[in-house]
C-alpha cells in the first residue's frame, strides 16, 4: 500500500515538474530560437555583432538551466560543453565582434540553436503528455460528478467518449481512470525522456568531450600546482608567525632560566612557567595547523564522520544523512571534506539559514553530496567566490558542481567526485 502511495506521489511531482519544464519549452525556447535568428540575420548589417554575444549567454544559460534540472530531477547528466572565452578581449565593438566570432566557431552553439527546435516541438510533447495523463483525467471525474447535465443539449466529447448522461458520464470518468493509471507508470518516464532527448542534442560529441577533458585536465593541473603553493606558503607563514615565534621565545626563556637557577631561584621558576605556557600554546596552534591539513576525525572515521563534526559546530539546526559502504582515496576524501566545510561555511556567513541539510551518497563510482539550506538564496558561481574555490578543488578529481539558489532560496549545491570505495 505504501508503494503504491509512494509511486503516485511520484508520479504527481514528475507531472508538476513536466508543467514547469513545458512552460519553459514554450516561453523559453520559442522566444531565444527567434531572437536568434533575428540577430544573425542582422550579423551582416552590423548590428547582430553586438547583440549575438547576449543572445547567445541567455541561450547558455537557458541550456544549463535544462542540464541542472535534468541531474536533479531525473539523474540525467548533460555535461557542459562550451568553449572558454579570452579573459583579456577588447572591449567596445572589436570585442563584441571577437566573441561573436568565437562563440560561432564553437560546435555548441550551434548544438544549443538545434536543441531549441527540437524542445519547442518534441520536447514540449513530451513533457506535457507528462503532465496531461495526470491532469486530463480530472475532467472525467468532475463529469461524472455532475458537470455532464451542461451538456444534456450538447454532446461533449471526452477523449472518444460522447458525454451527455449519468452512465456516460460514469463511462469519463472509467476512461479518467484509466489515464490516471498511465499517468502513474509512465509520467517519471515521460519527464526523464524528455530529459534525454536534451541530452541527445546538448551533450558533446566524443571527440569534443576528449578534447574539453585534456583542456580541463590542463587547467585543474595548474591550478592543482598553484593551490598547492599557496598552501605551502600559508603553513610557511602560520609556522613562523605562531608556533615558531612562541618555540624561540620559549628558548630564550629557557635561556635565561639557565642563568637565574643558582642566583634568583624564585624568578627562574616564574620563567619556568612561562615557558611552560608558551609550549603549550604552541602545541595547540600546531595542532590547529595539522588539522586544517587533514583533520584528524577524517583520518581516523572517514568523510561521514568528519562532516557530522563540521555539522555540530554550525550555529544552525543541522542533518546529515550518509551511505557509504567503504572509505575512498584520501586525497579524494579531504577535497569532499573542504569542498563540504566551504560550502557549510558560506551558508552559516552569507545565507541567512536556519537549517542546512547534507546527503552524501556513493553510487556508479562517483561520490554524491548534497548540501541543502533554507537560506535566501542568490548564490552564484564566479568572481572569486568560495563557490569558485569549491569548484576548482574538485576539478582537481575531474569533480563538477552544480549550483541551484534562486532567489528566496532554497540553495542546493550538488557536489560529484568520480571515486571508488575500498
Amino acid at each position: 500500500m505504501s508503494a503504491n502511495k509512494g509511486r503516485v506521489r511520484g508520479a504527481v511531482l514528475a507531472a508538476g515538474r513536466a508543467i514547469v519544464v513545458s512552460v519553459a519549452c514554450l516561453a523559453g525556447s520559442i522566444t531565444l530560437f527567434v531572437c536568434v535568428v533575428l540577430s544573425l540575420v542582422l550579423v551582416p548589417l552590423g548590428v547582430g555583432l553586438l547583440t549575438t554575444p547576449y543572445v547567445l549567454e541567455l541561450v547558455r544559460r537557458h541550456a544549463n538551466r535544462r542540464r541542472l534540472l535534468a541531474v536533479t530531477w531525473s539523474d540525467v547528466r548533460i555535461p557542459v560543453p562550451y568553449r572558454s572565452l579570452p579573459k583579456d578581449a577588447p572591449t567596445g565593438f572589436s570585442g563584441q565582434a571577437r566573441r561573436t566570432a568565437l562563440m560561432l566557431k564553437d560546435p555548441a552553439t550551434w548544438r544549443d540553436i538545434q536543441w531549441l527546435l527540437i524542445d519547442m516541438t518534441a520536447g514540449y510533447v513530451v513533457a506535457t503528455l507528462a503532465a496531461g495523463l495526470l491532469i486530463y483525467p480530472l475532467e472525467g471525474f468532475v463529469l461524472a460528478a455532475g458537470l455532464w447535465r451542461v451538456f444534456t443539449d450538447n454532446r461533449y466529447w471526452y477523449g472518444f467518449v460522447p458525454v451527455d448522461s449519468q452512465a456516460t458520464g460514469l463511462a469519463a470518468a472509467a476512461l479518467g481512470a484509466a489515464l490516471f493509471a498511465t499517468g502513474v507508470l509512465l509520467s517519471e518516464r515521460l519527464l526523464r525522456l524528455h530529459f534525454v532527448i536534451a541530452r541527445t542534442m546538448l551533450a558533446p560529441t566524443q571527440e569534443e568531450e576528449l578534447v574539453r577533458r585534456i583542456d580541463r585536465l590542463t587547467e585543474t593541473r595548474h591550478e592543482a600546482v598553484d593551490t598547492a603553493a599557496s598552501e605551502l606558503r600559508r603553513i610557511e607563514r602560520d609556522l613562523h608567525d605562531g608556533a615558531q615565534a612562541r618555540l624561540v621565545a620559549m628558548g630564550m626563556s629557557l635561556g635565561t632560566v639557565e642563568a637565574l637557577i643558582e642566583k634568583d631561584p624564585a624568578q627562574a621558576k616564574k620563567l619556568l612557567a612561562m615557558a611552560r605556557e608558551s609550549s603549550a600554546e604552541a602545541l595547540s596552534e600546531l595542532r590547529d595547523l595539522v588539522r586544517g591539513i587533514h583533520p584528524p576525525v577524517l583520518a581516523e572515521r572517514g568523510l561521514a564522520d568528519a562532516v557530522r563534526a563540521l555539522a555540530l559546530r554550525l550555529p544552525f539546526e543541522s542533518e546529515v544523512a550518509a551511505e557509504l559502504d567503504g572509505r575512498m582515496d584520501a586525497a579524494v576524501e579531504s577535497a569532499a571534506y573542504f569542498a563540504v566545510s566551504e560550502t557549510l561555511t558560506n551558508a552559516a556567513k552569507h545565507s541567512g539559514a536556519d537549517r542546512v541539510r547534507v546527503d552524501i551518497r556513493h553510487e556508479d563510482s562517483t561520490l554524491r553530496v548534497c548540501v541543502t539550506d533554507n537560506g535566501r538564496g542568490g548564490a552564484t558561481v564566479g568572481g572569486g567566490s568560495g563557490l569558485s574555490g569549491i569548484e576548482r578543488r574538485l576539478g582537481t578529481f575531474d569533480g563538477i558542481m552544480a549550483v541551484s539558489s534562486p532567489a528566496g532560496g532554497p540553495t542546493m549545491v550538488t557536489m560529484e567526485i568520480p571515486c571508488e570505495l575500498s
